[in-house]
């Protein structure tokens, strides 16, 4: 039996606060969904070349709590480029306080646009073959 393990770039690493948490003790899904856009915009600015803006996201699951001293891990990888647009996959990671056992807590798509200076969508440049 393998072991589950993080696909893509680590782009955001951080531990949550007793501020982020909601009634239960539990962190709040918006702030995880927050450090998620931060972290898959890293990976679309870089690859845009401009400012992007954030127009969707998909088939967000929570599947398990993030807690006060878990460390939140963001890693990303490109799945779809359109001619203005990047959908980024973002796994949601923790490392657990004590154990630092890593365990999935949630993903998701989030799709950019590229965004000119005056921001408007522009096309994203064809890559490089080196």
């Amino acid at each position: 039996m393998s072991e589950e393990k993080p696909e893509g770039e680590l782009t955001v690493r951080v531990q949550p606060m007793p501020a982020d948490l909601n009634s239960a003790g539990d962190v709040f899904g918006g702030w995880v969904m927050s450090q998620m856009d931060l972290g898959s915009s890293v990976l679309a600015v870089r690859r845009a070349k401009s400012r992007v803006a954030t127009v969707a996201v998909d088939s967000m699951h929570f599947v398990r709590p993030v807690r006060v001293g878990d460390v939140f891990n963001c890693y990303c990888r490109i799945v779809r480029e359109g001619k203005t647009s990047i959908t980024i996959k973002v796994e949601a990671w923790v490392e657990r306080k004590g154990t630092f056992r890593l365990e999935k807590v949630t993903e998701a798509d989030f799709t950019f646009v590229a965004l000119d200076d005056l921001g408007r969508p522009t096309p994203i440049p064809a890559e490089k073959s080196e």
